[in-house]
């Protein structure tokens, strides 16, 4: 029975991991490129191999057994040695290749990551770059992606592996036909007579929270007429003259300069807001994801400082 698996071990435990991290046989099978009867047949091959229940399967759910989770953390450790091992044999720790999946928050993608993901596609050319946006929290091991760029006040112990690529911060904005007609607020409670525009999503508070800088920081319950989680959506609507809206600056930023927005309360912005690059927490970085890292702290790290410079 040993002999079953014996070309195909390692094939076999990653296709086990890969079930667990991914949520379920499904899911596991689209990422390794196979059927969800093939991605099954290893698992159920791996424990005739061990003689020993590694999966508690039912219709609803799959639970480790107790042999199943001290098996698990052996083969990733396992796994991640023969990981490096072959890219040093393959040459990949110095020459990225293969599939790079990355995700990010969609406005802060598209105004500090888009300018340079052709010069970074043509630099490595052995390397196919998948690119997705989501507004919320990932979930990297599950969707099977490399990095993740996410903005969040504070992070959750999530057990991922967080390198921050700087700060940045919220500014308060309204365009000037909206304050010719309605006033201009002077002070943080004086917002509460106007219409709120508010951006809602998990990296952020509901309520605002405006700062000078000085460690103090208001607290406004507000409750404006529209509620959205995309900043796109409320800049559009901004620029329409139907509010007062705190967004990030990089959201801002070019209709600021343009004169089609006015900074409200510049003395007043919300709390830092880190932005992180997020990786799956394990031991081995492969060429691939560090070439994409090295990318994006030279680039992005300046203009993060570039662009709050502008609003101090």
């Amino acid at each position: 029975m040993r002999k079953n698996l014996e070309n195909g071990l390692l094939h076999a435990m990653r296709a086990f991991v890969r079930v667990i991290d991914a949520g379920g046989f499904t899911a596991a099978a689209e990422q390794m490129e196979l059927t969800t009867a093939q991605v099954s047949r290893l698992v159920t091959e791996l424990e005739k191999r061990l003689q020993t229940k590694l999966l508690q399967r039912t219709t609803r759910q799959r639970a480790l057994t107790d042999a199943g989770v001290e098996y698990i953390q052996r083969c990733r450790q396992i796994l991640a040695l023969v990981d490096e091992a072959e890219a040093n044999a393959l040459g990949t720790a110095t020459m990225p290749r293969g599939r790079l999946r990355v995700q990010c928050m969609a406005n802060f993608g598209q105004h500090y990551v888009a300018p340079f993901l052709a010069d970074f596609c043509a630099s490595y050319p052995q390397l196919t770059l998948e690119y997705s946006t989501s507004q919320y929290v990932p979930n990297l091991l599950a969707d099977g992606v490399d990095v993740s760029l996410y903005l969040a006040e504070a992070l959750t112990d999530s057990g991922l592996i967080a390198r921050r690529l700087g700060t940045t911060f919220a500014v308060v904005c309204a365009s000037p036909a909206y304050l010719e007609q309605h006033g201009e607020p002077n002070s943080p409670s004086d917002l509460q007579d106007h219409a709120c525009l508010r951006l809602v999503n998990p990296s952020i508070t509901p309520e605002w929270r405006l700062t000078t800088g000085n460690g103090t920081v208001q607290q406004l319950p507000l409750h404006g007429r529209l509620v959205a989680d995309t900043p796109e959506l409320l800049l559009d609507v901004t620029l329409r003259g139907a509010g007062i809206t705190l967004l990030p600056l990089f959201s801002v930023i070019d209709a600021v300069r343009a004169g089609r927005l006015r900074r409200v309360l510049p003395a007043w912005r919300s709390p830092d807001i880190g932005a992180y690059a997020l990786l799956p927490s394990r031991q081995f970085m492969g060429a691939k994801t560090s070439a994409w890292l090295e990318w994006v702290e030279s680039r992005i790290s300046p203009q993060l400082e570039k662009d709050a410079a502008f609003f101090s």
